[in-house]
């Protein structure tokens, strides 16, 4: 058997598919496309769910891809075993309705023997107890005897989560040999031991189970099968783990280099090492396909485990950044086969830095904080953190939850969880949302995921903005009928739609269905499955049928408006980037007919200079008049031309291409303006912070900037009007009265600095001794709580042994201020329990220093009546 690298047994799976006519489909983007059940992908079949639930129809009906996976739910284990990590590869081949269970075995048989070359004595098989076609392929078709055909339960060789599509399996294994099995007479397949291991599942989905529990077959079954590349590679490599195979061996070896530390020398470093070299492969792909460090959902993932890699470095004595310089080691083994590590280096280069910077700011801090709540445990023999101070480390420090879990348990403790999740409320931790299979509900079907199986509509927008045509579907609370009448809220389906439906941070079009019995407004149009756009109309007179012709007629104006600002977020993406970076990428947008948002990757915010260079920049290229040329091409050709691909979009072989002049050239599906003049102008509204290491700006054109800058002119005009000074005198007029403003304040300043003096003269004369101590009890009325603590510093300098109390009025608030010598705090005599004792007759509160304190109150009426009471308490002390 030929020791095979991972590079090309993935070469040679897709290969042997693409010789079998399968349509081979590059990986999907870890981050999932329109499922809201999947926090990231986590197996092969994932992104190909709506194909294999009927909602969508498949670009070939056999495909092979081999996707990239994360799964953190088994995250403790990694690197403590030989076979978790958090990402993995799935090597994968699909039939939807095409071929089925004989064709599925013979390829993987031909595949495992004559491809991969490996021993055919040293193969198994597994089946379904019940599945006797399966067995009759293997022994039959296949020739493999029956001793090693081995029929397992349900537990292990059906395949079915919740509802919907399911059905057997049958696994391929490989037998390591004797030195790895349990020396049971019974060993083989489905044993626990070490000996066989399975390496490819093929899943038969032939069944639909319904809510009644019943499996009904299907009447066109799908083959979905799943072979993980690591664990092919562990076998072919004749190794007992993972991190032995050659991309992870050499990814290892970096780290170790980067550490100054060696390998299999010490158990526990091994461990950190290992997660450190399986962390940073997970990290360098999530942020590749546009996952950003945060405190919920993906980002969280992603954050927790850049941050626990940099701790397991920390824990091997490095202490400085080295996280972002590992990435090369993974591009080096991943970058051939997966482009966009290639394409993205110096931003996950840069994010990884970023976010080991903000990690050793608070790392020292939290852990420092958790040793203290570690030792006082230790003395008071308490075993479990609470909640409370497990959320401060997490909220105030940055520290996730289990971080401080690990560190814990390595000193044989734990936390109360329950109370933790209590105080994280709103915040509440989406880590283990990861482990989530596919939620039952991404299976079952509403009325509209089968209407869409069967009517498609056809979007001609990019051409036309109003025609005739048929309406094919009326939907009234997810139910179909026939009709919709006056003041109904409906869904309609066309067969030809000029309406643009929501997509690409694009909003719908409005506008109006009409014929001559019948008006409704379209309040905007969406995308659902296979491209069908959902028309949400409100009748406003007569009645709709099924079948009816109408005339479908988009908001010319909300349309124009629209296509300004979305060719406007094309001249901003390409600005920044000439401009601020080339590592910056578009991370999100909204384009509406009134304004554009657009989210981009940076990690500081912008310079007046920098906006302002941006703004003139896009202005420039709209007075230009450059011309916007939209066409279709390959996406390799696309990519030629050097077009901008977004985030996390999945894109077929021909893409639409949108070339600004030669100034940006984006792959988009939006509705543009024909010439950049069109623009007319772009006003930069706003640019601030969303998340860690995503800015966002704000901005207008058309319409909307020359409202912007008529309401500007407007101000203009007031406030020249106000300070009686001509428009092109405004700023001068202005600085005048801010200076002259300044020197009042001056003024204001020395009178009130005589005033205190006079104020201290007559707190002196005023003041009483009580045994020997000097007390200064006075109220001066109107003043603020900044002029008492003034005045109590300047009496402070001339008090050797004594209490100060002050109390003033203001806008109807009572202030107090109280300061204690040093000798006197000795006795007893604390300022802070003073002022408390003032504030409470005035209905307030307060307190502070035993020296200094200081309170506020309610009742001004009052005041006297609690510097009385405060000199008695103050008689009886002393």
């Amino acid at each position: 058997m030929k020791k095979l690298g991972v590079n090309e047994i993935r070469s040679l799976f897709l290969d042997f598919f693409k010789e079998k006519d399968h349509l081979i489909v590059s990986s999907y983007p870890l981050v999932p496309e329109n499922d809201k059940s999947l926090l990231l992908i986590n197996a092969g079949m994932a992104p190909l769910k709506p194909y294999f639930a009927g909602l969508e129809e498949p670009p070939n009906k056999r495909m092979a891809t081999c996707q990239k996976c994360i799964r953190t739910g088994d995250i403790e284990n990694v690197g403590k075993t030989a076979r978790h990590a958090t990402f993995f590869e799935m090597l994968g081949n699909f039939s939807f309705g095409d071929y089925f269970k004989t064709e599925s075995i013979l390829w993987g048989w031909e595949f495992a023997t004559e491809y991969l070359k490996m021993p055919i004595d040293k193969l198994w098989a597994s089946v379904y107890h019940e599945d006797d076609e399966a067995y009759d392929i293997w022994n039959k078709k296949v020739g493999l005897p029956p001793e090693k055909i081995v029929r397992l339960g349900k537990e292990d060789n059906f395949w079915e989560i919740g509802l919907g599509p399911c059905g057997p399996c049958s696994e391929i294994y490989y037998d390591r040999g004797e030195k790895y099995g349990c020396d049971s007479a019974d060993c083989k397949p489905g044993c626990e031991c070490d000996r066989y291991i399975e390496f490819w599942n093929h899943v038969f989905t032939q069944f639909d189970k319904d809510e009644a529990g019943n499996y009904n077959l299907l009447p066109n079954p799908n083959i979905d099968t799943g072979m993980g590349l690591e664990r092919v590679a562990c076998i072919m490599q004749d190794v007992d783990s993972i991190y032995d195979i050659d991309t992870m061996s050499y990814i290892l070896k970096k780290v170790c280099e980067e550490l100054g530390i060696k390998y299999k020398e010490n158990v526990k470093n091994d461990i950190s090492i290992c997660i450190i070299t399986d962390h940073i492969r997970s990290i360098s792909f999530l942020i590749s396909d546009g996952v950003i460090p945060s405190n919920e959902g993906r980002g969280y993932v992603l954050r927790r485990l850049l941050r626990r890699a940099a701790r397991h470095g920390k824990l091997l004595g490095k202490n400085d950044l080295f996280l972002y310089k590992l990435v090369d080691a993974v591009i080096d083994m991943f970058g051939d086969a997966y482009e966009e590590l290639k394409e993205k280096k110096s931003y996950i280069k840069k994010v990884i830095e970023v976010e080991e910077e903000r990690f050793q700011e608070t790392i020292n801090q939290g852990l420092e904080i958790l040793n203290g709540y570690i030792l006082d445990m230790e003395k008071s023999d308490e075993i479990n953190l609470s909640g409370e101070k497990a959320f401060k480390l997490y909220d105030t420090f940055g520290f996730p939850l289990e971080l401080t879990k690990e560190i814990l348990q390595e000193k044989g403790m734990d936390l109360k969880e329950d109370s933790f999740q209590e105080e994280m409320a709103k915040q509440r931790s989406r880590a283990r949302s990861a482990r989530t299979d596919v939620d039952t509900k991404g299976w079952k079907e509403d009325v509209l995921a089968s209407i869409n199986k069967d009517l498609q509509s056809n979007f001609i927008g990019y051409e036309e903005t109003e025609t005739k045509t048929t309406v094919i579907a009326i939907i009234k609370d997810n139910k179909l009928v026939e009709e919709a009448t006056s003041e109904e809220e409906v869904i309609v389906i066309l067969e030809d739609t000029p309406f643009y439906g929501e997509g690409g941070g694009q909003v719908g079009d409005c506008g109006e269905l009409i014929n001559d019995s019948f008006t409704g407004l379209v309040a905007t149009a969406k995308k659902a499955a296979n491209d069908t756009v959902l028309h949400y109309v409100k009748v406003t007179d007569g009645a709709l049928k099924n079948g009816e012709v109408v005339r479908a007629r988009v908001s010319k104006e909300q349309r124009h408006n629209t296509a300004r600002n979305h060719t406007a977020t094309h001249l901003l993406h390409r600005a920044l980037k000439s401009l601020i970076g080339d590592h910056i990428q578009q991370a999100g947008s909204l384009v509406t007919p009134d304004r554009l948002r657009f989210d981009f990757t940076h990690f500081e915010p912008l310079k007046t200079e920098e906006l302002k260079a941006i703004e003139k920049e896009i202005n420039d290229r709209i007075m230009e008049a450059l011309k916007v040329k939209v066409f279709q091409d390959t996406l390799q050709e696309a990519k030629k031309q050097g077009a901008e691909a977004l985030f996390g979009e999945k894109y077929g072989d021909l893409v639409r291409v949108v070339k600004t002049g030669d100034y940006s050239t984006e792959l988009c599906g939006g509705t543009h303006v024909n010439n950049t003049s069109e623009i007319g102008l772009f006003v930069l509204i706003s640019e601030g912070g969303i998340a860690a290491g995503v800015r966002r700006i704000e901005a207008i054109t058309g319409k909307e900037a020359y409202k912007y800058f008529k309401e500007q002119q407007n101000t203009l005009n007031t406030v020249s009007e106000l300070i009686k000074a001509q428009q092109g005198q405004v700023l001068n007029r202005i600085e005048a009265l801010v200076n002259d403003l300044r020197e009042k304040d001056r003024e204001i300043s020395k009178l009130k600095d005589q005033l205190a003096n006079s104020s201290i003269d007559e707190i002196l004369s005023n003041s009483i001794v009580i045994n020997d101590k000097t007390i200064f009890i006075n109220n001066v009325g109107d003043a603020s709580m900044d002029d008492l603590r003034k005045l109590t510093d300047s009496l402070k300098e001339r008090l050797e042994s004594g209490v100060i109390i002050l109390s003033a009025v203001k806008d109807g608030k009572v202030s107090f201020v109280a300061s204690v010598t040093k000798d006197l705090i000795s006795k007893g005599i604390k300022a802070g329990n003073l002022v408390k004792e003032a504030a409470k007759i005035t209905g307030g509160g307060g307190g502070g220093r035993p020296d200094m304190a200081q309170a506020g109150g309610k009742d001004t009426s009052k005041v006297n009546e609690a510097l009385a009471t405060v000199k008695k308490l103050l008689q009886e002390l002393l």
